[in-house]
């Protein structure tokens, strides 16, 4: 049977007979302030492994430094949206609460051009495609008529639309930013808020346009108010908040110039691209080219 002496651990008398040979030596001690100090002297050089571990996380975490603006990296963050947050825009732009903004609620967080791209080519080929359809179905019964497709449609869709979903944004932004360096209580909106804000608002005119082919006259008036009072909305609910501080013939001057501007857009794309080919100056051929008329002496 072992006995208790035999248990001692004996490196620890060791120690105590190289201390007594040498009292100068230096010793480890894990509670001793200088061991601390010892222990940081032995470092390990993991730089490397720093950087690698720095690089994952960023991987994973989905950060990337942007760049200049002439860097494709600077306008790939403006694109940096998925699917939920697009249609949970788009849900916004269509049903606008009272006392709901649309920019503090929906594109704060993160403002796009992802969607507000997207809508207006939707809304250009929407537009052009369904003006042509509409002026087939309005004229299929006409013999004198003979159906062409007008492709320069899509080109005058693309200008208007896209020019209005720039320039207007553009100026809006502009003015209540020269108001708010006026006026210090007015806070305003970013340019790239504007634009996304705008962009979102033209989507309920892709479905109202593809309705504008039913040939009723009333229905296609009648579908244009529910659009513009619905888009209206949004913009109205946006930007009057950023414009209510200002004095009273300010306030409302803008907000009647922003929503006169959206309901020209719709009322405009109604009127030219939405007509009958005789309303529109489109040449009619007669179905026979031949037919020759003769003068007969009288009887």
């Amino acid at each position: 049977m072992a006995s208790p002496d035999d248990l001692k651990f004996q490196e620890f008398e060791e120690a105590t007979d190289l201390l007594s040979s040498n009292p100068g030596a230096s010793t480890l001690s894990l509670s001793s302030p200088s061991a601390a100090a010892s222990s940081a002297e032995v470092k390990v050089d993991l730089s490397d492994d720093e950087e690698n571990q720095q690089e994952g996380s960023e991987l994973l975490g989905g950060e990337k430094q942007t760049g200049g603006f002439w860097t494709f990296e600077y306008y790939q963050s403006f694109f940096n949206i998925d699917t939920v947050q697009v249609l949970d825009r788009i849900k916004g732009s269509v049903m606008p609460l009272p006392g709901r903004n649309f920019v503090k609620h929906h594109i704060r967080s993160n403002p796009d051009l992802y969607g507000p791209f997207w809508i207006c080519v939707t809304l250009v080929f929407s537009v052009a495609i369904s003006g042509n359809l509409y002026t087939f179905l309005t004229e299929m019964g006409n013999t004198d008529y003979h159906y062409r497709p007008e492709f320069h449609r899509v080109s005058i869709a693309a200008v208007a639309v896209f020019l209005y979903a720039w320039l207007v944004p553009l100026g809006v932004w502009g003015f209540l930013t020269w108001r708010q360096s006026v006026e210090r209580q007015i806070s305003g909106y970013t340019f790239l808020e504007t634009v996304c804000v705008y962009g979102y608002s033209l989507f309920i005119y892709i479905p109202t346009s593809i309705l504008w082919t039913i040939p009723l006259y009333w229905l296609q008036w009648l579908l244009i108010v529910i659009a513009m009072v619905i888009s209206g909305s949004v913009l109205v609910l946006t930007f009057w908040p950023t414009v209510r501080d200002d004095t009273k013939l300010t306030a409302f001057v803008t907000m009647a110039v922003i929503v006169s501007l959206h309901a020209l857009l719709a009322v405009g794309c109604k009127l030219y691209f939405f007509q009958t080919a005789s309303h529109s100056g489109q040449q009619i051929t007669p179905a026979s080219n031949h037919t020759a008329l003769t003068v007969g002496k009288p009887l």
